[in-house]
């Protein structure tokens, strides 16, 4: 059985307040998946030289 539930901004608060490495894991995997959104917007291609 799944549950799914949703944190309010208090719950959230309150659980970095007690976890706050999670902070930091929280910020990481953002800055990942924005620039993963960014790469797969381009195509995947590289460009090489200015």
């Amino acid at each position: 059985m799944i549950v799914i539930t949703v944190m309010s901004h208090e719950n959230m608060s309150e659980f970095l307040a007690r976890h706050p490495k999670m902070t930091g894991v929280l910020f990481t995997a953002l800055l990942l998946l924005s620039q993963a959104g960014t790469v797969l917007a381009d195509g995947g291609q590289a460009y090489f030289g200015p």
